[in-house]
């Protein structure tokens, strides 16, 4: 049974694999950005631009384009990272990876509870440098200190979910080949948007509110 997934910061990277994977498997794809991509204009996606996942006009012009009750999956994948070194931090920076990372996605999810299906599941695409365990290297404090608040919310929403059947999943990409990372990562967009939509077939009730590696791994808070 095809499902309807609305994915955000479509255009690129993560989450234009992503969109490319689940219209292989003949889902239907409303993909979300700001801007559009050539390469997001050439697939089957149902593209809508011009939302800013800061701005709360935007998620209320969103909410009412997306009939009711019809949102199978939900990924938040919109992310930005900035570098911040000690001693010479951008505090603007910081607040910019927060309201982007952190609340940028609980906005959209908040937004679109309308629009969300009874089971339906609902996707972070968060990292493993918002784990506290995981820790071992200091510095992205903007990026470290957004994702883990991420983690937060999304756990508080695993619990204020349940009783509408929804789910949630906390998901770490890997380390994956795009332009936040100069190109540098061990494994493609493809192979991690692949892993992510398996982490988020085996999503349930029962493990709501877990945070994984794309690989199956459960990571440590």
């Amino acid at each position: 049974m095809a499902n309807t997934v609305v994915i955000t910061g479509a255009n690129r990277g993560i989450g234009l694999a992503l969109t490319e994977e689940y219209l292989a498997r003949g889902d239907t794809v409303i993909a979300i950005c700001r801007h559009a991509s050539a390469e997001l204009d050439t697939t089957r996606a149902q593209v809508i631009t011009g939302v800013e996942v800061t701005d709360d006009r935007c998620m209320r012009a969103l909410s009412s384009r997306l009939p009711t009750d019809s949102i199978d999956i939900l990924i938040n994948n919109a992310g930005i990272m900035h570098r911040e070194v000690l001693g010479d931090i951008d505090y603007d920076d910081i607040l910019e990876q927060f309201e982007v990372n952190a609340m940028g996605p609980l906005r959209i999810t908040e937004a679109l509870l309308g629009e969300l299906k009874h089971g339906a599941k609902v996707a972070f695409i968060t990292s493993r440098m918002g784990s506290m365990a995981d820790n071992t290297s200091g510095g992205a404090y903007g990026y470290r200190m957004s994702k883990a608040a991420l983690n937060a919310a999304g756990v508080s929403l695993a619990y204020d979910l349940a009783g509408t059947g929804i789910a949630v999943a906390l998901l770490h990409p890997g380390f994956v080949q795009t332009d936040m990372v100069q190109h540098a990562g061990d494994i493609t967009p493809a192979e991690s948007a692949r892993r992510l939509a398996q982490r988020i077939d085996e999503l349930t009730l029962e493990n709501s509110g877990g945070f994984w590696h794309s690989n199956g791994e459960r990571l440590e808070w």
